[in-house]
């Protein structure tokens, strides 16, 4: 029953494969017929590589016949002439193809693995430009994404610069997830310019510095007093607005007069002097809170079971106060945001001698250079100072230019 020269025949393996005992049968050239005990028939090609005897399977039978086998093993022959271990390369081709994700799967292990450890406004900015991202590109397999998908998704997308910059930021990150867990060799979204797409970024918005009279108007504003006092408290403190509607009763010390802020991704941890009107400002704030832990507890009941029962203002709300304020009152005021809070104490504290290095520690910044790498001081008592005096500058502010400095001093201090 055997073929020419030894070599196998398909009549051969059909007598063999009925009889169902387990065997190897050599064809030639090291391709062999195996067939196990359970009945399990395939391919195997022995060769020689690298001094080492070593196996490739090439597949089942019959769903590879004879001929196929040995067309299949010819080929392989010729790799291992040329240096090649073709059962190597199988094993590199099977983990590549165990990694083939596609976009949505990628974008799955980075909420998994890296955007639950960034800070929580950078995982709802990156979480947004994700669904766009899934949406345009999550059927595709990783491997296919080139630098033109990521130019169609941000033109698609048909955002503001800023927004479409952020768009390309997040893929950035998303692609660098997957060149880290070997997926890409290359990120596609390298060399892509938002310039050349939109065209050059528009100016940033300059910061204001709200003049006395402007200052004299807000303070004086007719604004729901919860509302009053917290934008009271950011001009007199000169903190982020998230630092404030995100405080809690637990880290603000009235005994001591002292604020406590934790560190965050824009800054630092710092102990807040507070003058002692604005330890008052807090008092009233500590009674409309009520039974709540923070400071600037949800107007909604809603949103605070949605949120466990108890949580702060949203993100919009003292926005929203000014914004309404500037529209109903209409009041000799330019429009500005809460952050403008922060330049405005900033600026006019120079006017007032306080050295510029105090009026930065006042707004947790960074000493530049070699002296913030060095200079650990927190300058306690003289950014306690610089904020007493800014405190005297805001009532005088407040009631105009009809009263003395000494009865203005004595009211900050009272």
């Amino acid at each position: 029953m055997a073929g020419d020269r030894g070599r196998l025949t398909d009549l051969q393996i059909r007598h063999w494969v009925r009889a169902g005992v387990p065997m190897a049968k050599a064809d030639g050239g090291g391709l062999t017929f195996t067939l196990s005990a359970g009945g399990a028939t395939g391919w195997i090609l022995r060769y020689s590589h690298g001094g080492r005897r070593r196996e490739l399977t090439i597949g089942r039978y019959p769903d590879i016949s004879l001929a196929d086998a040995r067309g299949i093993a010819t080929i392989k022959r010729a790799e291992i002439m040329q240096g090649r271990n073709p059962a190597a390369d199988k094993q590199k081709a099977k983990a590549t193809a165990a990694k083939d994700w596609t976009v949505r799967e990628l974008v799955k292990d980075y909420r998994a693995k890296k955007l639950v450890s960034l800070a929580h406004s950078t995982q709802v900015s990156y979480g947004r430009h994700l669904k766009r991202v899934e949406k345009k590109l999550g059927a595709l397999t990783v491997r296919e994404i080139e630098a033109s998908d990521v130019v169609a998704l941000i033109e698609a997308s048909s955002l503001t610069w800023g927004e479409s910059n952020m768009l390309l930021i997040t893929t950035k990150c998303l692609f660098t997830h997957a060149c880290g867990k070997r997926l890409i060799n290359v990120n596609p979204c390298h060399g892509i310019m938002l310039s050349a797409l939109l065209g050059e970024r528009p100016p940033k918005r300059q910061r204001l510095m709200l003049t006395r009279e402007e200052l004299h108007l807000l303070l004086n504003a007719g604004m729901r007093r919860r509302n009053a006092l917290t934008i009271r408290i950011l001009l007199a403190t000169a903190v982020r607005s998230a630092e404030l509607y995100q405080a809690r009763w637990e880290h603000v010390d009235l005994n001591e007069a002292q604020w406590h802020i934790p560190k965050s991704k824009t800054g630092a941890a710092m102990d807040i002097p507070l003058a002692p009107i604005v330890v008052d400002w807090f008092k009233e704030l500590r009674t409309l809170a009520g039974e709540s832990a923070y400071v600037l507890p949800a107007h909604s009941r809603g949103r605070a079971a949605r949120r466990g029962g108890d949580t702060h203002v949203s993100k919009d709300t003292i926005r929203a106060a000014i914004g309404y304020w500037l529209d109903a009152d209409k009041p000799a005021v330019r429009r500005f945001t809460p952050h403008d809070l922060r330049s405005t104490m900033k600026s006019h504290m120079r006017s007032l001698g306080v050295p510029r290095d105090i009026s930065e520690m006042c707004l947790n910044h960074k000493l530049s250079g070699v002296e913030g790498i060095y200079d650990r001081h927190t300058y306690f008592e003289e950014r306690k100072g610089a904020l007493a005096k800014w405190a005297v500058f805001l009532l005088a502010c407040e009631v105009g230019d009809n009263v003395t400095p000494l009865i203005l001093a004595r009211r900050a201090a009272a």
